[in-house]
């Protein structure tokens, strides 16, 4: 089974050794945009003019994907009108993070292990326990996004999820934003999917900038 979006995302936030999570918030976002992007291709949901809409519940094969896909459905259900990707991933991001380390654990992809912080309160952390995903996910990305390359569909839409959450440094360490830019801007732009994924595109970067321009605001 294919690495999810979500789950590619989560790899790239995870310190290998440590297996603490860098720029947390951030990622947290983006995790669970990248579940719903994954939701998006997989005909589940669509997204349009910032709203989100479970157009069909026949699950998808992948547990990680059903769970939240059927957390959307009940949540989405007992609205009015479709809800806001923002509302979403504000009410999710925090329980798709949990699922989606989980789902890497039980593939082997990470380790779970418990220290104590100052000697007393209990952490989690997640080391690397099988890093050839991800050395084959930094590969995908050098290649479309450092040396030219034509992405795929969804490595296209892992690139617009990772520039609109502005987590360039977790992709690429090392080097510098302003050489990133404008070669992710053109891969999130670009024609490489049908019409109705690229405007899921559009609005899940527009929800990605609002949520994360919102909670770096919140803690300055």
């Amino acid at each position: 089974m294919a690495v999810t979006l979500g789950e590619e995302i989560m790899l790239l936030s995870l310190d290998d050794e440590s297996g603490a999570a860098k720029d947390r918030q951030s990622a947290g976002w983006a995790v669970a945009g990248g579940i719903l992007l994954d939701l998006v291709m997989a005909g589940r949901v669509s997204v349009d003019d910032g709203r989100v809409r479970v157009t069909d519940q026949a699950p998808t094969g992948v547990a990680l994907l059903d769970g939240r896909l059927e957390q959307l459905a009940a949540w989405a259900g007992r609205r009015s009108r479709p809800p806001k990707v923002t509302d979403w991933l504000t009410k999710d991001h925090s329980k798709a993070v949990t699922a989606t380390i989980e789902s890497l654990r039980e593939r082997g992809l990470v380790a779970q292990e418990q220290h104590k912080v100052l000697g007393l309160f209990p952490v989690k952390r997640y080391p690397e326990a099988d890093g050839a995903a991800e050395r084959e996910l930094r590969e995908r990305l050098a290649a479309v996004v450092l040396e030219g390359g034509a992405p795929d569909d969804r490595t296209a839409g892992l690139v617009a999820l990772i520039h609109s959450a502005k987590l360039h440094r977790l992709a690429f360490p090392g080097v510098p934003r302003k050489e990133l830019s404008a070669r992710m801007s053109e891969i999130s732009e670009g024609q490489w999917a049908g019409e109705s994924v690229r405007k899921a595109i559009r609005d899940m970067q527009a929800a990605m900038v609002a949520v994360t321009v919102v909670t770096a605001a919140a803690a300055g």
